[in-house]
């Protein structure tokens, strides 16, 4: 395979998704964009298949709580194609009161557990996953200990100040 660089492959989900892919960075060289949850599993789904791209290892996945956003909750995906020796990063926003999201337990089996892990945190809702219930908080948690409405402490203690912790 050839040398293919980030505009390479920003050409090629354009070329292919037009108006899919928005707020384009590359901080660290590290190609990132988000895009809609409608989209998100074909465009996954498309660097994976796509025999020029070829990103089949999801390296990791996880979840986002900004409070003062529109969209509060997001989805990071980490895709690397080892063909390529590239890595990038695909952010999808949620809103609060409807924070579902296709699983990708059916491209990837290693999400099985990525997503039961930020569903347990973050209350995000992987639909169609094979088991999503809580990995490793008590099954009758109430609460989603990473969104940063969780209180982590008494609200009484005076020794500590949130400003350090982003509250």
């Amino acid at each position: 395979m050839g040398v293919i660089t980030n505009q390479g492959i920003l050409d090629k989900l354009n070329a292919q998704f037009p108006d899919a892919i928005q707020d384009v960075s590359e901080p660290k060289g590290l190609l990132t964009f988000a895009t809609g949850r409608e989209k998100l599993p074909e465009i996954i789904r498309f660097l994976k298949e796509d025999a020029s791209l070829a990103f089949r290892f999801l390296t990791d996945l996880t979840g986002v709580h900004y409070p003062d956003r529109e969209l509060p909750l997001g989805v990071v995906y980490h895709l690397q194609s080892m063909a390529l020796n590239r890595r990038l990063r695909i952010k999808a926003f949620l809103p609060l009161n409807d924070p579902r999201i296709e699983t990708l337990t059916n491209l990837f089996p290693g999400a099985n557990w990525m997503e039961r892990e930020t569903y347990d945190f973050f209350g995000i809702i992987f639909e169609g996953h094979p088991d999503l219930r809580r990995i490793l908080n008590m099954d009758d948690m109430v609460a989603f200990p990473m969104r940063k409405e969780f209180p982590l402490e008494d609200p009484n203690r005076r020794d500590k100040n949130d400003d350090f912790f982003g509250r």
